[in-house]
């Protein structure tokens, strides 16, 4: 591996900085409100919902991200999704987009913006008024401010998520870095989250945004908590090229080494939000190898995570492998069930439960073991082909209808 694991978020790479605040948009005494801010133009990739219900402010980065712009900030405020809410919600979302403008002194068509939250609420402007001068005042470089941004924008998550490495491209430093948030309405076709990723790389906006979407496939969209795509679901990626590399060309080695770095940091960031699913106890990994092809590895693997009677079965450690293979055939993707192998690990460690379509001789004492660690892996060894794929996701707890069945309250 050519990348450097290092500590950090949003601030870890040069030329950021980045502050969280309470701004009292829906709870009082919480951070609610984040912003990363770059001096120098970055330019920005940017992925979102496919939901085709989407909140004023991914409208508003869509516009801005694939118009080709570049920009300075991302404002982030939790609470409130501002989805749902028609033109006084777009007018807002620029509204709020101006008000940072404002406060740094650029463009307000610089500014991104995103939401999470109670979805069909409007957001009242004197708690931003006051969010945006609070982080202003706040906005620091230190490592420690990218986290206070991260835990700005938690909802129903449990811990803060962020990830960072450093890559050499050529005789400089280059390093990525990123938090984000996600918890409840998570699932496939860009994961339901917020996002954002910093990068010091001098790199092209065209060829950000090809790896970013590369990335995306294989990383936030093989993640799954409860099969609901979210209409706020945002993934932003900005390059501000303070690292004073040579700018990285498609098809170089720089290239590679650049998009591995990147993926680490959104591969960790979606398994920490697969890990942190609303009420889980487990993250809940599938692993399909020899398959005919990729994309047919990818749709088994999701089906497996995706699937209610798999997810209580990994929250009772029961070894019920019947429910993985009925998961693997309705699918849709063909495959011979009388080849399969079924495996399932963690720390505990390792145990075939099926050979070719039937039971081993295994020990249900030592599957529950197994199965009773926090992260728990099955690989599903279809026979036919050479393709693998991963995906993500985490048992389903008494906890998660908890959480919401009174998530507006």
């Amino acid at each position: 591996m050519c990348i450097n694991v290092i500590k950090g978020g949003v601030t870890a790479a040069k030329g950021y900085m980045a502050a969280g605040a309470e701004a009292g948009i829906k709870y009082k005494n919480r951070k609610d409100m984040a912003l990363v801010y770059t001096k120098e133009p970055a330019v920005c990739a940017g992925t979102f919902t496919t939901n085709v219900v989407k909140a004023a402010p991914v409208k508003w980065d869509m516009d801005i991200v694939y118009g080709g712009e570049c920009v300075h900030a991302v404002v982030l405020n939790s609470g409130i999704a501002n989805a749902c809410t028609g033109s006084e919600g777009m007018e807002l979302n620029e509204w709020i987009a101006a008000e940072v403008a404002n406060a740094l002194d650029i463009k307000t068509r610089q500014v991104l913006t995103a939401s999470t939250g109670v979805i069909g609420m409007q957001i009242n402007k004197e708690p931003v008024r006051r969010g945006v001068a609070l982080l202003k005042d706040g906005l620091s470089e230190d490592i420690a401010a990218g986290t206070l941004a991260a835990e700005a924008i938690m909802t129903t998550d449990t811990v803060s998520k962020e990830a960072a490495a450093t890559v050499m491209i050529g005789d400089k430093q280059v390093t990525v870095g990123g938090m984000s948030k996600g918890s409840g309405m998570i699932h496939p076709n860009m994961a339901t989250m917020l996002s954002v990723a910093t990068t010091d790389a001098l790199i092209g906006k065209e060829l950000l945004q090809k790896l970013t979407s590369e990335i995306v496939a294989d990383t936030f969209n093989m993640i799954s908590v409860d099969r609901d795509t979210s209409t706020n679901d945002t993934f932003l990626v900005l390059a501000n090229g303070a690292a004073g590399n040579a700018e990285i060309k498609e098809g170089t080695k720089e290239c590679e080494d650049f998009k591995e770095a990147l993926k680490y940091v959104a591969e960790s960031l979606a398994k920490t939000m697969a890990a942190d699913g609303e009420g889980a106890t487990k993250l809940f990994e599938t692993k399909v190898i020899n398959a005919r092809t990729k994309e047919s590895a990818k749709v088994l693997a999701k089906s497996v995570i995706t699937s209610n009677l798999v997810k209580t079965a990994v929250y009772g450690s029961d070894a019920n492998w019947g429910r993985i293979l009925c998961a693997l055939g309705y699918s849709g993707e063909e495959f011979d069930p009388e080849v399969v192998d079924l495996t399932i690990e963690s720390a505990a460690g390792s145990l075939k439960l099926v050979a070719n379509g039937k039971a081993t001789d295994y020990s249900e004492e030592f599957a529950t073991k197994i199965l009773s660690e926090s992260a728990v892996t099955a690989i599903c060894d279809m026979k036919c082909g050479d393709a693998s794929a991963q995906a993500w996701g985490c048992d389903l707890t008494y906890d998660y209808v908890k959480i919401n069945g009174d998530y507006r309250s």
